[in-house]
């Protein structure tokens, strides 16, 4: 018999390389088995400013768009885009794709409330009391 025929430490070091073969492969593999993700925050949320800035991490796309207009990206995904609401309720439309043409959408929904300015209170408060019925 030849005497590497049953050594333990080649098939280990054979286990060990076709593993290490294996999960690279996956890590490289990530963009064509998930494709685009948009990370921004999911919540409805309300804000008493009319210019906002929207936030959030993209990962392995080309391109994204917000309500169909080109947004830029960082090397490592982030982006901050700003954006002028109108009054009540927004949804903003986020589009990514990547090199193999598929797309991911997010929504990001925005309630807007103006706040209430000084002069209103004040108005109020100086105007006169109404007198008691007796």
């Amino acid at each position: 018999m030849l005497p590497y025929r049953d050594n333990r430490l080649a098939r280990i070091a054979l286990v060990v390389f076709f593993l290490i073969v294996i999960f690279y492969a996956y890590y490289e593999a990530r963009g064509i088995l998930f494709g685009p993700t948009i990370q921004t925050s999911s919540d409805v949320t309300v804000s008493h400013e009319r210019f906002i800035t929207i936030r959030g991490k993209a990962e392995r796309i080309s391109e994204l768009s917000m309500n169909g207009k080109p947004v830029s990206v960082t090397e490592e995904g982030a982006f901050d885009e700003p954006y002028l609401l109108a009054n009540g309720y927004n949804r903003i439309f986020l589009r990514a794709r990547d090199k193999y043409g598929r797309t991911s959408e997010r929504t990001v929904e925005v309630i807007y409330e103006p706040a209430t300015t000084a002069n209103s209170t004040s108005t109020a408060a100086t105007s006169t009391p109404v007198a008691p019925v007796q």
